[in-house]
C-alpha cells in the first residue's frame, strides 16, 4: 500500500479544507472499499482526511416525520436505532444485512453511498424513499445524485454529512445475495409514500440503482404481491456476469419486488 498523508480533522471545515489542498484527498470513514482497493494497490490517494470523530457526523434523529442519519453512522447502528426501526423498519432490516457483523461495524452509510457500488444496498433505500443527500455545500435528491455505476453528483472536496430519510406509510426491502459477498446480486425497495409508490432496484442494472415505472404504476393501484406478476420487467439494461444472466435478474426484480411487499411494513 503506498504511503498517504493522514489528516484527523475536528470539523467538517477543517476535513473540506484538507481535501482541498490535496493532489488527491481521499475521505475516509468505515474504510471498507477504500482500504481494500489501497492495499491492491488500484488506489494511491495522496492524503486520507479521517471524518470519523467530527462532532455531528453520526448519530441518528426523528422530527417532524423524518429520519436524519448522520453520514458516519455505521450499518449496525442504523440497524439498531429505535428510531429508525419505528419509523422505516425496512431501513432497519436493510442495515441489519448489509456485510458481516465486522463491515456493518466498521462501515457507514455516507460511505457507501459516497462509493455508489452498483450492488450495494443503500442507494435503494434512498432513492426508493425519496431522501435528500445533505453535503457541506448542498442539499441533494436522489434522482440527482446517482449518476451512474461508482459515479455521484459529488464535488471533489464535498463531503456528505447526513441523509434525510421521509418516513413512507409503508416499505419493504428484499434482496438475493451473492452467497460470498452478501451484496445484492438483486435488490429492491418498496415504498408507499404520500405521492405514490416509489420502486428502486439495486444490483440489477448495467448504470447502477434505477426506479423501475411499471412495478410503481401496478403497485400504486394494488399494493400487493400479486400486482407484480403482471408486470413486464425487461432484461434490456440488466447487469449479465459470472453470478448471473440479465434475463435471471430480470426475473429476480419481480420475486424480490414481491417479498418486498409482502414485507412491507
Amino acid at each position: 500500500m503506498h504511503a498517504a498523508k493522514y489528516h484527523k480533522p475536528a470539523s467538517v471545515a477543517d476535513a473540506v479544507a484538507a481535501l482541498s489542498g490535496a493532489e488527491d484527498g481521499k475521505v475516509l470513514a468505515g474504510g471498507q472499499t477504500l482500504l481494500p482497493t489501497m492495499k491492491q494497490h488500484l488506489a494511491a490517494p495522496s492524503d486520507l482526511v479521517d471524518i470519523r470523530g467530527i462532532d455531528g457526523m453520526s448519530g441518528v434523529s426523528a422530527s417532524d416525520g423524518v429520519i436524519t442519519i448522520g453520514a458516519a453512522t455505521t450499518h449496525a447502528e442504523v440497524a439498531a436505532s429505535s428510531a429508525v426501526q419505528e419509523h422505516i423498519p425496512a431501513l432497519a432490516c436493510l442495515a441489519a444485512g448489509i456485510g458481516d457483523p465486522a463491515v456493518r461495524h466498521m462501515g457507514t452509510i455516507g460511505g457507501s453511498l459516497a462509493n455508489n457500488d452498483p450492488a450495494a444496498d443503500y442507494p435503494a433505500a434512498v432513492l426508493g424513499l425519496g431522501a435528500t443527500v445533505v453535503t457541506n455545500a448542498r442539499e441533494i435528491s436522489p434522482e440527482d445524485f446517482f449518476e451512474g455505476m461508482f459515479a455521484t453528483a459529488l464535488d471533489d472536496d464535498e463531503i456528505i454529512t447526513a441523509i434525510r430519510f421521509p418516513a413512507p406509510q409503508a416499505s419493504g426491502y428484499a434482496k438475493f445475495r451473492n452467497p460470498a459477498s452478501r451484496y445484492a446480486m438483486t435488490g429492491v425497495f418498496v415504498a408507499q409514500t404520500g405521492d405514490g409508490v416509489r420502486v428502486a432496484v439495486t444490483g440489477a442494472g448495467d448504470d447502477g440503482v434505477f426506479r423501475h415505472d411499471g412495478l410503481e404504476a401496478a403497485l400504486g393501484a394494488d399494493f400487493s404481491a400479486g400486482a407484480c406478476d403482471g408486470v413486464e420487467i425487461s432484461a434490456d439494461g440488466l447487469l449479465s456476469d459470472i453470478h448471473a444472466s440479465a434475463e435471471y435478474r430480470a426475473n429476480l426484480i419481480r420475486q424480490m419486488a414481491k417479498r418486498a411487499v409482502s414485507g412491507a411494513t
